[in-house]
């Protein structure tokens, strides 16, 4: 992928294994300045960062994704937020979608593929015209 510009990028996922594995695609394709979340309240907290993207889990405690999606698009309304669950429930992608999500990725489905094209959405985005 051609790194024209920084692409600051969030991973918030309670799940170890699940935060080192998008971690390890991301670097995959070329995404270097990569934070690591545990928890929502981490992630709200450094969002003077400007993450251009945030990759966040839908199931977290004690702040769960649509609450940390809200104040993301309240404080940041630019940041493009994907969501990424292991449940395959019809509503959460709706309601996330609804709530200002960019995208939406079962966690079983997330692949180096699938992370760049969207990280390609979003460049191509970003270089519009306001």
């Amino acid at each position: 992928m051609n790194q024209e510009s920084p692409f600051v990028t969030f991973l918030v996922d309670d799940d170890p294994f699940c935060l080192q594995l998008f971690h390890y695609h991301l670097k995959n394709i070329g995404i270097r300045d990569i934070y690591l979340y545990d928890n929502g309240e981490d992630c709200l907290n450094n969002m003077a960062l400007h993450p251009d993207l945030v990759l966040l889990d839908h199931y977290m405690k004690p702040l769960n994704g649509f609450d940390v999606l809200a104040e993301i698009k309240r404080m940041h309304p630019d940041t493009f937020v994907v969501f990424i669950s292991g449940q395959e429930e019809i509503h959460v992608p709706i309601i996330a979608m609804e709530n200002g999500a960019f995208d939406y990725m079962v966690k079983s489905d997330v692949t180096e593929d699938k992370l760049q094209l969207i990280i390609e959405k979003i460049r191509t985005i970003k270089k519009l015209p306001h």
